[in-house]
C-alpha cells in the first residue's frame, strides 16, 4: 500500500479498509462509508492538522443517494483535503460533527434544510433561509415548484394560448413543473389534453405513399412544360413512335446569338462621338486673368510677307559690256 498525495500514510491506514483517496487540482479526495463519517473528520483534524473548516454541502444524486462533502484545511503548509460520504434518500442520516469543529453548525443547518438530511446530536436544526412555514427540501431533484403551479411560466405563449382559436401543440414544462391536472389546487378539475389526430391520409393506407416520377438533370422539373424546355434549348424526352402519327411541326428555333470579341465590349455598349472642341473666347481687354493660358504656351507669331524677286537692270555707272567681235560702238 503506497500513500496518496501528501498523506503521510496509506489512505486503509488513516481512514479505514473502506476508504479511497484521489488528488486533482492540488486537492486531496477521500471518500468514506457513513459510519466512518466522524472518525474520518477527526483523522483530518489531529493527525492531518486541518484545524481550519471551510464548509459542508451536499448534492443531490438521482438513483445514488445524497453525496456529503466536508472541506477542511491545514494552514501550515497549506494543503487541502475534501472527506465524502453518501447516504440513500430513504434514510438520509448522519452523526453531527458540532463536537469536531464548532464552525460545521451553520452548514449543517443548511443541509438540512436544502436537502433534507438529519444530523444527528446537532444542537438545533432549524430554520436558517427559509420561513417556518416552507415546506420541502428546494435543492433536491425530485422537489416540484409550487410556484409553477399558481401562476403561469413568464414567458412566450405557445400556438394556441393567446384566445385566438388557432392550432395548439404538445405544451412542453420546464423541469420541476408538473401538470397542473395532478398536482396542485386544481388537482382532477382539469379536462384531458387532446390527442394530436394521425396524419395519415383519408382513403389511403398507413405506410402507402405514391410512386415519384423520377426525371434526369437534362429532362429538368416535374412543373416545366415541352415548350418550356424548347425554348431554353434543352432536349426534350423522346416521345413513342410505336404508332404512326403526322409528325408535328417543330417550334421556331431562337436566333443565333451575335458573338462579340472583348475588344467590341457588350451590346448594350455604344461606340460614343468625339465631342467637339469648343473654340476658346478672345481674349477681353477688361482683366487678363479672364482668360488664364498656361505658362508654356507661347503665342504664335504670324509670318511676315515676302516680295517676290525683281531683274536688276544696268545703270549708266555700270561698265558697258566688251564687243567680242572686236569692233567699235
Amino acid at each position: 500500500m503506497t500513500a496518496t498525495g501528501w498523506l503521510p500514510a496509506p489512505t486503509e491506514e488513516l481512514f479505514g479498509t473502506e476508504a479511497t483517496a484521489e488528488e486533482s487540482y492540488d486537492v486531496l479526495t477521500v471518500d468514506v462509508p457513513p459510519t466512518s463519517w466522524t472518525a474520518a473528520l477527526e483523522t483530518a483534524r489531529d493527525r492531518l492538522s486541518c484545524t481550519y473548516f471551510d464548509w459542508l454541502s451536499a448534492v443531490d444524486e438521482p438513483g445514488t443517494g445524497f453525496r456529503v462533502a466536508a472541506h477542511v484545511v491545514a494552514l501550515s503548509p497549506v494543503r487541502r483535503l475534501l472527506v465524502r460520504t453518501t447516504v440513500p434518500h430513504d434514510s438520509a442520516v448522519l452523526p453531527s460533527l458540532v463536537h469536531v469543529y464548532a464552525g460545521a453548525a451553520w452548514h449543517e443547518r443548511e443541509t438540512h434544510e436544502m436537502f433534507g438530511v438529519r444530523f444527528e446530536g446537532h444542537p438545533g436544526l432549524d430554520h436558517l433561509l427559509l420561513p417556518e412555514t416552507f415546506e420541502g427540501h428546494p435543492l433536491r431533484k425530485d422537489f416540484v415548484l409550487a410556484a409553477r403551479v399558481a401562476k403561469a411560466w413568464p414567458g412566450a405563449k405557445e400556438p394556441g394560448e393567446s384566445e385566438h382559436g388557432g392550432p395548439k401543440r404538445r405544451q412542453m414544462l420546464p423541469p420541476g413543473v408538473p401538470d397542473p391536472n395532478e398536482w396542485g389546487p386544481l388537482k382532477g378539475q382539469l379536462p384531458p389534453a387532446p390527442a394530436r389526430p394521425a396524419r395519415a391520409a383519408v382513403g389511403r393506407a398507413t405506410g402507402d405513399r405514391p410512386v415519384r416520377r423520377t426525371r434526369t438533370a437534362s429532362e429538368g422539373s416535374a412543373t416545366q412544360s415541352p415548350a418550356d424546355e424548347s425554348r431554353a434549348g434543352r432536349p426534350t424526352a423522346p416521345e413513342d413512335t410505336s404508332t404512326e402519327t403526322p409528325p408535328a411541326t417543330q417550334p421556331p428555333t431562337a436566333a443565333p446569338r451575335r458573338a462579340r470579341s472583348a475588344s467590341q465590349g457588350s451590346a448594350s455598349q455604344r461606340p460614343q462621338t468625339p465631342a467637339t472642341e469648343t473654340p476658346e473666347p478672345p481674349p477681353t481687354a477688361d482683366a487678363p486673368w479672364h482668360h488664364a493660358r498656361p505658362a508654356f504656351d507661347e503665342p504664335t507669331k504670324t509670318p511676315e510677307p515676302t516680295e517676290p524677286p525683281t531683274s536688276e537692270k544696268p545703270t549708266s555707272d555700270s561698265p558697258a559690256p566688251e564687243n567680242p567681235s572686236g569692233g567699235s560702238q
